[in-house]
């Protein structure tokens, strides 16, 4: 990971993102995501995201119901990634303007407070949609990936 990636977040900003997934996560069955890497390469961002779903494993939800914000820091974009469950289910204009929400945020450079207010507000849908119940385990980290 280069130094600028590392700068993305500071390590105090980090647990706050991790607390926003924790907070969005305790009333639905719904798992929430954040990876973090340099650069896409050569890779489309959305064909990217995708990869890292899978590869972290968000595919295996029960519900189909994981969401995955993907950052591409080096590249100044990211992509909000939803699985099929809780694409068939949220408004047509939810992602985008989750996405929206996030820019507004990243444009100024507060990329902590971006990720906390996209995360929260995926939470609210999950939750409208796949409410948590005592049988629902956490299925996935919390923690933010890197590469």
């Amino acid at each position: 990971m280069s130094r600028k990636s590392e700068a993305f977040l500071s390590k105090k900003e980090e647990e706050e993102v991790v607390e926003a997934i924790r907070q969005a996560e305790r009333t639905t069955s719904g798992e929430i995501r954040v990876h973090l890497e340099p650069s896409t390469g050569e890779e489309d961002i959305f064909e990217r995201a995708m990869h890292v779903f899978h590869a972290l494993k968000m595919d295996n939800t029960k519900d189909e119901n994981g969401v995955l914000i993907y950052v591409a820091v080096e590249d100044h974009n990211f992509v909000i990634y939803g699985d099929k469950g809780i694409n068939d289910v949220v408004a047509d204009d939810f992602w985008e303007s989750t996405k929206d929400l996030i820019v507004s945020h990243f444009k100024k450079g507060h990329f902590k407070d971006g990720l906390v207010e996209g995360i929260l507000k995926a939470g609210e849908q999950l939750q409208k949609y796949f409410p948590w119940d005592e049988d629902d385990p956490n299925q996935l980290s919390d923690q933010i990936s890197k590469a």
